[in-house]
């Protein structure tokens, strides 16, 4: 390569890397953050194209573009009685997402810039939480979107910062190690002082998923680490949150008993209950592909008919996943959402020879954080699945679907390399 071509693929790694950064770095903290690296990488995606246009893609890359074309499908069709096109907004958005991983694949980002995005990410998302709490006196934190977005993409952002430190514990220096646990620590606080109930539901599935590949690649030392830095940060973050955690826990079950006894729907719990039970109903009725753009106007109808409680129309969505997917798009909708979560989780896996590193048959650190931070997203979305619609919010589209990209174009370069290290410290400490 001559060195005029050399420079300008630094150049364009050099953009992908503070898109990786500003993902999940400013997701949170600033207006629409989870938008600023997508912008980024799509502008140097479109500038860079010659460069990276005509490639041959390697096989996950080229699975990971099917998915998304078939994603951007299903989001951008009204399927059920009246066939037709709907919203165009976030078909756009995945449509836009593919010549980015095509980018980030060919200009693979620093690993290293993930890593100090997921520790601002988490500090940012936390001090926020704080001020809006304990300084602005708000009875939940919520920063620029609903609570229950906020405190469930700051529970992800600090447990992949929590993971990524366990795995890279013996490559980082210090000031590193100080950061991430920063991030991890201060992304939790910020989901608890957002009393979001629901997300914590994810820890059930992920930590014993995490715990048990460690544990399996022969890796009890990273897993154990892991466990004492969720641990550690659950008793740093009492202090902040316990009086918030345990009136919000207390009410779980008197919702839930008001439903039962007295089929009181008003209540947090109840009104999800009563969405739940609505949605199976019109899903059963419409099984292949939903109600679709009808949807709306029949949950209307049979409130009027008496079948469901009025409070379900004032919400948008079902408050379940799978639940909203198939009233809306049927058993098609719920098999391709299923794909969208089982697919990363394949791909990211972190087998033998994917976290194998260039100097032998050692895991390489570096490639074993990004396969977990992968495989976080699609667990962790499971489980805000169950009592949130996730992907019925542009945060939950677009943190998903460009932390996609971002670990993908990652893995594809030479996670080894000493440069792709954290921004801070030695950079030999990647």
């Amino acid at each position: 390569m001559s060195r005029a071509g050399a420079r300008q693929t630094l150049a364009w790694r050099q953009g992908a890397s503070l898109a990786a950064f500003l993902i999940p770095g400013v997701a949170l903290w600033l207006p629409s953050g989870y938008s600023w690296g997508a912008a980024l990488l799509l502008l140097c995606a479109l500038i860079g194209a010659p460069g990276w246009w005509g490639l041959p893609l390697d096989a996950g890359t080229r699975r990971l573009s099917l998915l998304i074309m078939a994603m951007a499908l299903l989001w951008g069709l009204d399927t059920g009685p009246h066939f037709g096109f709907g919203s165009a907004d976030v078909p756009l958005k995945y449509l836009a997402a593919l010549p980015c991983l095509w980018f980030a694949v060919a200009a693979p980002p620093r690993p290293g810039a993930l890593w100090a995005g997921l520790a601002a990410g988490g500090i940012g998302s936390g001090v926020l939480a704080l001020v809006q709490r304990h300084g602005l006196h708000l009875e939940r934190a919520h920063g620029f979107t609903n609570a229950v977005q906020y405190g469930d993409l700051s529970l992800l952002i600090g447990l992949m910062a929590l993971v990524a430190l366990a795995a890279l514990w013996l490559r980082l220096t210090p000031p590193q190690r100080l950061l991430l646990a920063a991030g991890g620590v201060l992304g939790l606080i910020g989901s608890l002082l957002s009393q979001t109930r629901g997300g914590w539901l994810a820890l059930v599935l992920v930590v014993p998923v995490v715990g048990t590949v460690l544990a399996r690649r022969g890796m009890a030392a990273q897993a154990g680490r892991a466990a004492l830095a969720l641990a550690a940060t659950l008793l740093l973050a009492w202090p902040f949150t316990h009086a918030e955690l345990a009136g919000r826990l207390a009410l779980v079950n008197s919702e839930v008993q008001a439903y039962v006894e007295h089929h009181d729907a008003s209540t947090s719990i109840g009104q999800r209950f009563e969405h739940w039970q609505l949605a199976a109903h019109m899903g059963a009725d419409r099984p292949l592909l939903g109600w679709g753009g009808d949807y709306d106007a029949e949950k209307a109808r049979r409130v009027a008919a008496g079948q469901a409680d009025p409070v379900v129309l004032e919400f948008t969505h079902a408050h379940n996943e799978l639940m909203d997917m198939f009233a809306r798009r049927g058993l098609v909708g719920v098999a391709l959402l299923l794909l969208y979560m089982l697919v990363p989780l394949w791909l990211f896996w972190p087998t033998p020879a994917r976290v194998r590193g260039a100097a032998g048959d050692a895991p390489d650190p570096v490639r074993l954080a990004l396969c977990l931070v992968g495989i976080l997203l699609p667990l962790a979305y499971v489980g805000f699945g169950l009592t949130q619609v996730f992907f019925a919010h542009n945060s939950g589209h677009m943190f998903y679907l460009f932390m996609l990209v971002i670990v993908q174009g990652a893995l594809a370069g030479p996670a080894a390399a000493p440069e792709a290290g954290l921004p801070v410290g030695v950079a030999a400490s990647r």
